[in-house]
């Protein structure tokens, strides 16, 4: 334990470089994915054609199964290798969790009051803003938060295509057989997904009081 922990100060700024690289590259996935699927969700509660609801979510179900390390390999020769490639790839991936839960959260919105919302001269927009984006951020949010965490886990790929990260100190680890950078990088990934499940907790229950307490007042 006693080199284990020499180990972490004498590596300390590589470790911690490989933190915020991973952590930067997993926030600036889901944040494009979350504004990138909440709006396509609600359009598609909106949306009158069936066939075009079936046919996103299709896609986006699609997506989910394609293997990481394909996926990556598709996207090297038509982005080339580094960050950027890894961010579409870790998009990919956040979009069909939240949409899901988007879109399962307007739906579960109690018709009678939208009924009464309407009645009351409120108009689409306000009835999204003020009624039903509210009342569905525990379904949006469970779904940010499951995704984060799965985006985490996958982040640690990205370093196949040059982008950094955690798994940067497991892929080295192994290639010099150095058990201390593999223990490192993944419980540097586990302790990550963790802590940001918390942060994003507090988060929603933040923003349940408050954007509730207003769809209470505007009622």
């Amino acid at each position: 334990m006693a080199a284990y922990w020499s180990f972490l100060q004498e590596r300390s700024s590589d470790i911690l470089h490989a933190l915020g690289q991973h952590l930067a590259l997993s926030l600036t996935a889901i944040l494009l994915g979350t504004l990138f699927a909440v709006p396509l969700g609600i359009a598609l509660v909106y949306n009158r054609v069936r066939w075009i609801n079936v046919s996103v979510f299709f896609v986006a179900n699609l997506l989910q199964t394609v293997p990481s390390l394909a996926l990556l390999a598709v996207l090297i020769p038509l982005m080339g290798i580094g960050t950027k490639p890894a961010v579409v790839a870790l998009l990919l991936y956040a979009i069909m969790p939240i949409l899901r839960n988007t879109y399962d959260g307007f739906e579960s919105v109690d018709r009678n009051v939208l009924d009464s919302a309407r009645g009351m001269g409120y108009g689409t927009m306000q009835r999204i803003l003020l009624i039903q984006l509210p009342l569905s951020l525990p379904y949006i949010m469970s779904g940010i938060r499951v995704t984060m965490v799965y985006i985490i886990s996958w982040a640690t790929l990205a370093t196949l295509i040059g982008a950094g990260g955690l798994g940067q100190l497991i892929v080295s680890g192994m290639a010099v057989n150095k058990p201390e950078l593999i223990v490192t990088g993944a419980l540097g990934a586990i302790l990550l997904a963790l802590l940001v499940d918390q942060v994003l907790g507090i988060l929603e229950k933040w923003l349940t009081r408050r954007f509730g307490g207003a769809r209470r007042m505007s009622i």
